[in-house]
């Protein structure tokens, strides 16, 4: 908590114990939903697409070069 959360020792050190808890269990749950978000990111089942030959944009007559 100290850490992600931004908490001092003391800070943390006198919450209650039932919220204390709470606020641990909360946070293993946020980082199992992040590590879950870049395993499938790094996995490609996102939305982000590479770009090929099929799908990259056209270049404007302006911008190519004329000798």
């Amino acid at each position: 908590m100290k850490y992600t959360g931004g908490w001092s020792f003391a800070e943390a050190y006198n919450l209650p114990v039932g919220l204390r808890k709470w606020f641990v269990e909360r946070l293993v749950q946020q980082i199992e939903k992040e590590n879950e978000a870049i395993d499938k990111a790094s996995k490609g089942h996102g939305k982000s697409q590479t770009l090929t030959s099929y799908n990259q944009p056209s270049v404007p007559q302006s911008y190519s070069k004329k000798f």
